[in-house]
């Protein structure tokens, strides 16, 4: 049974159509990546399946009691904002300390949590979004182009990450991304969006069209 379906997904902002006739699904413990060029629609169709942006026409099913934790392509905490790591992971709901901490050493940065939002590196900065999604013990962990803007190195050391971390809790993972050899590497299912659909399937599948 799907975690989440979508049925003939279509938004449009204005004179201005940003997706339309989008089918999906995504099972238990599945890994679905979304690739595409900017302004494909990408991101909106995320928002669209977490319930933060309703749809101009189709529908978006949940199963009942879906826990979801997301990764937003990027949020801004600026420097003005007093709002430090264990404070930020609070947020979450999850009020115990310990817990906490112990999510901070599972995502590699286990003395960060004293530090400002605001003073982190790229890498610590996804690192903690990481934490505070998984501290929901979700279901489907979903991830907006989370390397965006990191090096290589810390490219390649979060996406290590990623894979850890599905194989400790076992949740589905729906991600957009530009790393192709990641994306080739460690999906289940490919799908190749452009508005639409512009075709879908197996890495390989994906690969030879």
């Amino acid at each position: 049974m799907s975690l989440i379906s979508a049925e003939g997904i279509g938004v449009q902002y204005g004179a201005r159509r940003v997706l339309q006739h989008m089918n999906f699904s995504i099972d238990a413990g599945e890994v679905v990546t979304i690739v595409g060029p900017n302004g494909a629609g990408k991101s909106v169709f995320l928002r669209v399946l977490i319930g933060a942006e309703e749809p101009s026409e189709g529908r978006v099913n949940r199963t009942h009691g879906l826990a979801i934790g997301y990764v937003p392509q990027r949020l801004s905490i600026g420097q003005t904002m007093p709002m430090n790591v264990a404070r930020f992971l609070a947020l979450s709901g999850s009020q115990n300390a310990s817990t906490n901490q112990a999510m901070l050493t599972r995502v590699g940065i286990p003395d960060r949590a004293k530090e400002q939002m605001a003073s982190l590196s790229g890498g610590e900065f996804q690192r903690v979004l990481l934490a505070h999604a998984l501290l929901g013990e979700p279901q489907v962990l979903i991830l907006d182009e989370p390397t965006q803007g990191l090096d290589q190195p810390a490219v390649a050391s979060f996406y290590r990450l990623i894979e850890t971390v599905r194989g400790e809790i076992g949740c589905a993972v729906l991600m957009v991304s530009h790393d192709l050899h990641v994306v080739m590497r460690s999906s289940d299912h490919v799908i190749c969006l452009n508005g639409h659909v512009c075709c879908e399937g197996t890495p390989t599948v994906v690969s030879a069209a």
